[in-house]
């Protein structure tokens, strides 16, 4: 096991689309069990990398070294700004990445296009309701959530996470802190080959796997093996 120093407060960005309610139940359980404050941040549907950022660096003035983290876009923000601040993160929590790089044929970047188009065109009912309709219960769920609390400005977040290439390969190589990555082994918006990418670039992260029925019944799966990932040999 690595020898790792648990800084005082980790902070964890959610997903295109979702809110901080379930990041903190992805990773505030795992984060809890080590003695880590777990803040979670609310996105600005209207500059969501923006306000990651924001929270990221104020996180950062006010606790010093800090774990940073997040699901699917919030990994590759938290990702980009470990890079850039080698000497305030100290370490990386990636739920479910999603791409590296251009975003073009990634299927969440995909998914992001196509659902913000088809709200700008039906509205925000009726495009909740299909999508209740074709996910798993507690998706769904989630997703109904985060998506009114985003509304009006929904459209255009899924439009610039769509379109974040901000992390590149280059930025991977150069964090040297331990990585802890988790993928689902059957998402076909989050495919496990890229997680197992973003694990031959970085230079010491350990990729771990679950199933989306796991993560359905308890989100904390995530963080656990995040936390398990970041402290393996």
């Amino acid at each position: 096991m690595h020898e790792f120093t648990w800084p005082t407060a980790a902070v964890v960005l959610p997903g295109t689309g979702s809110d901080a309610h379930f990041a903190e139940r992805a990773f505030s359980g795992a984060l809890t069990q080590v003695g880590v404050e777990t803040i979670a941040v609310e996105p600005d549907p209207r500059r969501v990398v923006e306000s990651y950022h924001e929270a990221l660096d104020a996180a950062a003035d006010r606790h010093g070294r800090i774990l940073v983290g997040g699901v699917s876009i919030g990994a590759a923000v938290a990702a980009q700004w470990a890079a850039r601040n080698e000497f305030r993160a100290a370490g990386v929590l990636a739920a479910l990445p999603a791409w590296i790089g251009d975003p073009a044929d990634a299927p969440a970047a995909l998914s992001a296009t196509l659902t913000a188009r088809m709200l700008r065109a039906d509205g925000l009912d009726a495009v909740t309701s299909a999508m209740i309709e074709t996910s798993p219960a507690w998706l769904g769920g989630e997703l109904e959530r985060s998506w009114r609390s985003q509304w009006p400005h929904l459209p255009e977040a899924l439009e610039e996470a769509a379109a974040y290439h901000g992390l590149v390969e280059e930025h991977l190589a150069r964090i040297t802190v331990p990585v802890g990555i988790c993928a689902a082994t059957d998402d076909p918006v989050h495919p496990i080959a890229v997680a197992r990418r973003w694990v031959a670039v970085l230079p010491s992260a350990t990729l771990s796997t679950v199933t989306l029925d796991e993560i359905g019944a308890d989100p904390g799966i995530l963080g656990r093996s995040c936390l398990t990932a970041l402290t393996s040999p």
